[in-house]
């Protein structure tokens, strides 16, 4: 079963940091990897942020939560 990203961000975006969480979790796919990253760098765990960038062959951006929340929106809208 394939992750519902946009669900994720609109979880996220709502300040429902767990049940986002939940949902990207357990997929391994490059959006809900970036996704888990964002959701880490809300939490303030930079570290595992880093991990999860990684996973999506990506180095951990150095803009703001709201930049990245808007990137990953906008990166969903073209896939």
């Amino acid at each position: 079963m394939a992750c519902d990203h946009l669900k994720a961000l609109d979880l996220a975006k709502a300040g429902k940091w767990d049940q986002a969480h939940q949902l990207v979790q357990r997929h391994s796919d490059r959006m809900s990897c970036l996704i888990h990253a964002y959701l880490h760098r809300v939490e303030g765990d930079l570290s595992n942020a880093r991990y999860w960038y990684g996973r999506a062959g990506e180095n951990m951006r150095e803009n703001t939560l709201e930049a990245e929340l808007s990137r990953l929106y906008d990166a969903i809208g073209s896939a």
